[in-house]
């Protein structure tokens, strides 16, 4: 029997422009247990951010995939593109 209605809890943690236009640098969130990082980036309608160069670390692995099911306590990162200069 499938395990519906678990629930896993994930920190999503922002940085830079991101941060500032969300008001805050990190966000606790409650997801049904097999909820991906993509499905989170789309919940907080970020999908267009990810266009823009966007990098994600999930439990600190830059370019983790994001369709992998979040495990709990799981750590998703927002990193804005970094400029050069």
């Amino acid at each position: 029997m499938a395990e519906q209605g678990k629930a896993v809890k994930v920190k999503m943690l922002l940085f830079g422009p991101l941060a500032e236009s969300m008001g805050q640098r990190e966000i606790e969130v409650a997801l049904e247990m097999g909820t991906t990082a993509q499905q989170l980036i789309e919940r907080f309608d970020l999908t267009g951010h990810l266009n823009s160069g966007l990098r994600v670390a999930i439990d600190g692995q830059i370019g983790a995939p994001l369709d992998t099911p979040l495990a709990d306590s799981s750590e998703v990162a927002l990193l804005p593109p970094v400029s050069g200069g």
